[in-house]
């Protein structure tokens, strides 16, 4: 049979599809969760840093390395579990562990990493998280234990995967500044699908966080468009009336397009992120197949009234931001005509005054003409007097009348002289 060659990058790209595999969660257990973030360029930053804050964590349980270039790492760390993933803006550290903390939500659960580590982190927390997860064969104590847990007004419980789980958070920073995600699971439900869902339960936190970004973003540039629209609108009014200069005008409206492009291409990443990011929070929430419990506020309810709002919005700014563009292109656009159509005008002022001058200047020619016509025939009929003045001996014909024969004749030919060289100029 003949080699068949593969792709380069063939076997690669099949086995990023498995690299990142759920995590296996019994219950009861716990989880800390920690998303960092660079404060710029997050997109473009080192990647080799994120690497060496991992490698320094795993050093310190005496754990393997992962591969060079890894975008993802899972392996135990001592008595837990550590999960890592690197993605386009942030890194996320996620520990398991087996049992449950006395106290529900003790930031201790958190001092899995070391203080010292987190404040060499290469980045800002993003957010945290710390989830517990206890086993429950029915619904009672659940409401009980969530209403002291959590804060009742912002409270979003759900069963999930078919009653596999009943899953509470509020969304809220606690005083140690994490967030808290409870898991009642059910007796049967094996370890693997509790592990999907606190995975899910990050996501969504992650991506809600990343998200919100954006809304800090537009409510940054607030008060910035709304100068510019208020210098666009003016100057788009001045237009509809006379203008004193043209020119000023369209400087002043290239100034505006020129800071509204500044404008879009700084948000734009940050704005269409967003978008990503409110598609995937949605999406996790989706796949999680709620139902409601006991009446209760589910998470899709609890997004479509705190969430929802804020990404319509980023959406509004970002909406608000293309046409402003486009209306500083359009205003430009119609000064451009404007003074190109009153150019049109003046040059055609122009084209008239100077086919003014040249008609002047062809009569002034004429006159010219004429005048060189008398000149030169004056001269011209003296030298013939001079040439014909022994006729007047000869013939006894008198002067006057020799002169009023030669003027004629010396006027025509003096004319003719003079037409054929203006025809040879032109």
């Amino acid at each position: 049979m003949a080699h068949l060659e593969d792709h380069p990058l063939r076997y690669a790209l099949a086995n990023e599809l498995h690299a990142r595999p759920f995590p296996s969660v019994k219950a009861p257990g716990r989880a800390a969760y920690l998303a960092l973030k660079p404060a710029n360029n997050a997109a473009g930053r080192d990647r080799a840093t994120d690497r060496a804050h991992l490698i320094d964590l795993l050093d310190r349980f005496g754990a393997p390395h992962p591969q060079p270039d890894a975008t993802h790492y899972f392996g135990k760390i001592g008595r837990h579990v550590l999960k890592w993933e690197s993605h386009t803006e942030f890194v996320t550290y996620t520990i398991f562990g087996e049992g449950m903390a006395e106290r529900p939500f003790d930031a201790a659960t958190f001092a899995v990493f070391p203080e010292d580590w987190l404040a060499a982190a290469p980045g800002a927390r993003v957010t945290s998280a710390l989830i517990r997860v206890e086993q429950a064969a029915g619904d009672e104590g659940i409401v009980e234990k969530v209403r002291d847990w959590f804060v009742p007004e912002s409270l979003a419980i759900s069963r999930m995967l078919d009653d596999d789980l009943v899953v509470a958070a509020d969304f809220r920073i606690d005083e140690a500044g994490h967030m808290r995600f409870a898991l009642f699971a059910r007796p049967t439900t094996g370890a693997r699908r509790i592990g999907r869902v606190v995975q899910r339960l990050c996501e969504i936190e992650t991506y809600k966080a990343m998200s919100m970004l954006g809304l800090a973003k537009a409510r940054e540039l607030g008060t910035q468009m709304g100068l510019l629209e208020k210098q666009l609108s003016a100057l788009v009014a001045d237009m509809s009336g006379p203008m004193t200069s043209p020119s000023e005008t369209l400087h002043s409206l290239l100034e505006i397009s020129s800071a509204l492009e500044h404008i879009v291409a700084k948000s734009s990443f940050r704005f269409g992120a967003t978008g990503a990011y409110e598609t995937i929070v949605n999406q996790r929430i989706e796949v999680l197949r709620e139902e409601r419990f006991h009446g209760r506020q589910t998470f899709a309810e609890f997004m479509m009234r705190r969430f929802d709002p804020a990404m319509r919005t980023v959406k509004s700014t970002e909406a608000r931001l293309e046409k402003m563009a486009a209306r500083a292109i359009r205003a430009s656009e119609l000064l451009r005509t404007r003074v190109d159509v009153e150019r049109s005008a003046q040059n055609q002022d122009l084209l008239k005054s100077m086919d003014r001058r040249a008609d002047m200047q062809l009569r002034l020619q004429r006159t010219v003409e004429g005048l060189s016509v008398v000149a030169i025939s004056y001269y011209a009929v003296s030298l013939a007097m001079y040439l014909l003045g022994p006729v007047e001996k000869l013939y006894g014909i008198p002067k006057p009348y020799i002169a009023a024969g030669v003027t004629p004749i010396v006027v025509l030919v003096v004319w003719t002289m003079i037409r054929r060289i203006h025809k040879k100029m032109h």
